[in-house]
C-alpha cells in the first residue's frame, strides 16, 4: 500500500504540474503567474536578502529589552496553547468536514473496492496531504522574520507539525461525529469521550482564567499575558493544557537540546491524535459517502427536484425587478444562516457587551471588544464585497437562464448587487454601533460628541464604499468573465494568486478614482457648513459624498446594461 500511495502521489503531482504549465499558454494565466511570482519574490525572498544584510548591522539589544523579549518568548507556549484549546473546543460547534475525507470520484471508484483496509485508506489520504502541508510550512518558515536559515527551518518544522496535527484532529472530529450518529447503543458512549475531555479541559482552564482576570482591573497587555501564564502554569490547568502547549513549544524552544525535546513531545501528541483517528476508521465509509453526497448534490443542484415550502420572506406580485433579485439572494443567505444561528450570534454579542460594561474589572474586555468592533467594521467595508459573492459573479453560471427573463439588463445588474450590498452595510452598522457603545473605554481622550460624529460619518459613508465596490466587482465580472471563478471553483497555484491580486489591485484603484468626485463634493459641503454647524459638519459632508457615489453606481449599472446584453454564453467557463 505504501508503494502504491507513493506512486499515486507522484503521478498526481506530475500531472497537476503539467496541467498548470500547459494553461500558461493563455494570457490571463501567464499574466497571473508573473504577478504571483513577483508577489512571492518581493514578499518572501526579498525579505530574506534584507534580513541577511540587516543582521550584520544589528545593534546589541539593551539588557532591559532583552529581558522583556525573553519573558515574551516564555509566554508564547501558554498563550498559543490556550488559543489551540479554544480552537479545538469551537471546532466541535462549527459544522465543517475534513478535507482528508473528501475522496474524488476516481478514488471512490478505485480505492474503496480495492483490497485495502479503511486504515490504509486513511493513511493514504494523510500521505497525499503532506505536499500541501509542507508547502504551507515552508512559506511560513520563509515569511517569519528571522536572522538565519536554521531558525527558519526550525519554525518550518514546527509549523508542519502544527498543521499536520490540526489536519488529523479535524479528520478525527469528522469521523467521531459520524460515529455518534451511526454507532449502536453499546458503543455510542465511546465517541462522546473526546468531546467530554475537551469540555472538561475548557471548564478547568476557563475557571482558572476567570479567577485570574477577576482579581482586579487589567493594566495592559503585559498584565493580561502575565495573568494568563500564571493561571495556566500550575495545577489542573497545566495538566489539561499540556498537549496544546507541547505543540506550541517548538516555536520558541532554544536550539538544540530544548528544541529537539519539544519536537519529541509534539510528535507524541501527533501520534496520540493519529491513534484516535485510526481508531475511528469504522466511520470512514459513512463520512466519505456523506462528503460524496454533498459534492454530488452541489454539482447536480440545478437539476435536483424542487420542494415547495412556506417562504419566510414573501415576495409581492408586482414591483421593481431589482427587488426580485434581492429577494432571491436573501433566501439564499437564509438557507445558509437561519434565524436560530443569527439569534445565537446576537445573544453572544449582547452578552459580551453587557459583561464588558458591567464593572471596572471588565475594562479590558470592553477595550478588546471595542477595538474588535471598530476594526471589524473597517475590514467589512474593504473586504466584505470581495468575499460576499451572491451577485452577478455567482449567477454567471446561470447566464443562459438570466438572458431569457424579460427584465432590463441594467435592472439585472442593480438587483444582483442590491442584497449583498445591503447585507454588508447592515453588518458594518451593527459593528459601528457596538464600537460606539464601547468607545468610552477605547478612545478615552475623545469627547462623546466627537465619538458620535465619527460613528455617524462612518455609518453614512459605509454604504457608498460598499456599493461602489460591488459595482466595480460586477463590472469586472461582465467585462472579463473568464477571470471570475464560478461557484465551487477553487483555483490554486501562482497564476490564481496573481489573478486575485490583479483583481484586488484593480478594484482598489478604480474605487479610489470612483470616490474622488464624491470626496470633492463632500469637502466643499464640509467647508461651507463648518462655520454653521461646527463639529457636526462631517455628517452632511458624508451624506453629500454618499449621494454622489449613489449617482455613480446608478450610472455604472446603466452602462453595464449593453455589456450584459452582448455577453456571450461561451465566454463563461463552466465546471463539470
Amino acid at each position: 500500500m505504501w508503494s502504491a500511495s507513493f506512486y499515486i502521489i507522484v503521478c498526481s503531482a506530475k500531472n497537476r504540474l503539467r496541467g498548470r504549465l500547459t494553461r500558461l499558454r493563455e494570457p490571463r494565466y501567464l499574466l497571473g503567474a508573473l504577478v504571483g511570482l513577483a508577489y512571492l519574490y518581493f514578499s518572501v525572498f526579498a525579505r530574506l536578502r534584507g534580513s541577511r544584510s540587516a543582521a550584520g548591522r544589528r545593534r546589541a539589544v539593551p539588557p532591559a529589552a532583552g529581558a522583556a523579549l525573553s519573558a515574551l518568548r516564555a509566554s508564547v507556549p501558554a498563550v498559543m496553547g490556550t488559543g489551540l484549546l479554544t480552537a479545538a473546543a469551537l471546532s466541535w460547534a462549527i459544522p465543517f468536514g475534513s478535507g482528508l475525507l473528501d475522496f474524488s470520484e476516481a478514488e471512490t471508484a478505485f480505492l474503496f473496492p480495492a483490497p485495502v483496509s479503511r486504515r490504509q485508506l486513511l493513511l493514504h489520504r494523510m500521505m497525499r496531504s503532506q505536499l500541501g502541508l509542507l508547502f504551507g510550512a515552508a512559506i511560513m518558515g520563509l515569511a517569519v522574520p528571522s536572522s538565519g536559515g536554521l531558525a527558519r527551518l526550525r519554525i518550518g518544522v514546527a509549523m508542519w507539525l502544527l498543521l499536520f496535527i490540526g489536519k488529523a484532529y479535524a479528520t478525527g472530529l469528522t469521523l467521531t461525529r459520524a460515529r455518534m450518529t451511526t454507532a449502536g447503543r453499546s458503543t455510542r458512549r465511546s465517541p462522546w469521550l473526546p468531546l467530554g475531555l475537551i469540555a472538561t479541559a475548557v471548564v478547568i482552564v476557563g475557571t482558572a482564567l476567570v479567577r485570574a482576570f477577576s482579581i482586579g482591573p487589567i493594566s495592559g497587555v503585559e498584565d493580561a499575558i502575565g495573568r494568563l501564564v500564571q493561571a495556566t502554569s500550575s495545577g489542573l490547568p497545566a495538566v489539561v493544557l499540556w498537549p496544546f502547549i507541547a505543540v506550541a513549544r517548538p516555536f520558541t524552544a532554544e536550539w538544540p537540546g530544548a528544541y529537539v525535546r519539544s519536537l519529541v513531545w509534539a510528535i507524541v501528541v501527533l501520534g496520540s491524535v493519529l491513534a484516535w483517528v485510526l481508531r475511528s476508521d469504522e466511520a470512514l465509509q459513512d463520512a466519505a459517502a456523506d462528503a460524496a453526497r454533498k459534492r454530488a448534490a452541489a454539482k447536480s443542484a440545478p437539476a435536483s427536484p424542487m420542494r415547495v415550502r412556506a417562504a419566510s420572506l414573501p415576495l409581492a406580485l408586482t414591483g421593481r425587478p431589482e427587488i426580485a433579485f434581492a429577494w432571491k439572494a436573501a433566501l439564499q443567505t437564509m438557507r445558509v444562516v437561519d434565524r436560530r444561528s443569527a439569534a445565537r450570534l446576537a445573544a453572544v454579542v449582547v452578552s459580551l457587551s453587557v459583561i464588558a460594561v458591567s464593572g471596572a474589572a471588565s475594562r479590558g474586555i470592553a477595550v478588546t471588544l471595542g477595538i474588535f468592533a471598530a476594526s471589524g467594521a473597517a475590514f467589512a467595508v474593504v473586504m466584505g464585497p470581495q468575499a460576499l459573492r451572491i451577485d452577478i459573479r455567482q449567477d454567471l453560471q446561470h447566464l443562459e437562464l438570466l438572458k431569457t427573463w424579460p427584465v432590463r439588463a441594467s435592472a439585472v445588474v442593480r438587483g444582483e448587487m442590491l442584497w449583498p450590498g445591503a447585507l454588508v452595510t447592515m453588518i458594518v452598522w451593527i459593528l459601528l454601533g457596538l464600537a460606539l457603545f464601547l468607545s468610552a473605554g477605547v478612545f478615552t481622550e475623545a469627547s462623546l460628541e466627537l465619538r458620535v460624529v465619527v460613528a455617524l460619518t462612518s455609518a453614512v459613508v459605509a454604504p457608498a464604499i460598499v456599493f461602489a465596490q460591488f459595482a466595480i466587482q460586477n463590472s469586472f465580472a461582465l467585462l472579463f468573465p473568464a477571470w471570475v471563478p464560478l461557484t465551487n471553483q477553487r483555483a490554486r497555484g501562482l497564476d490564481a494568486i496573481g489573478q486575485r491580486l490583479i483583481l484586488l489591485g484593480g478594484t482598489l484603484l478604480v474605487l479610489v478614482v470612483t470616490t474622488l468626485p464624491g470626496a470633492a463634493v463632500g469637502a466643499v459641503v464640509w467647508f461651507a457648513l463648518r462655520s454653521v454647524v461646527g463639529a457636526v459638519a462631517p455628517v452632511p459632508a458624508a451624506a453629500a459624498f454618499t449621494a454622489v457615489i449613489a449617482i455613480e453606481v446608478l450610472l455604472i449599472s446603466e452602462m453595464l446594461g449593453p455589456v450584459y446584453e452582448r455577453l456571450d454564453l461561451t465566454a463563461i467557463e463552466h465546471v463539470n
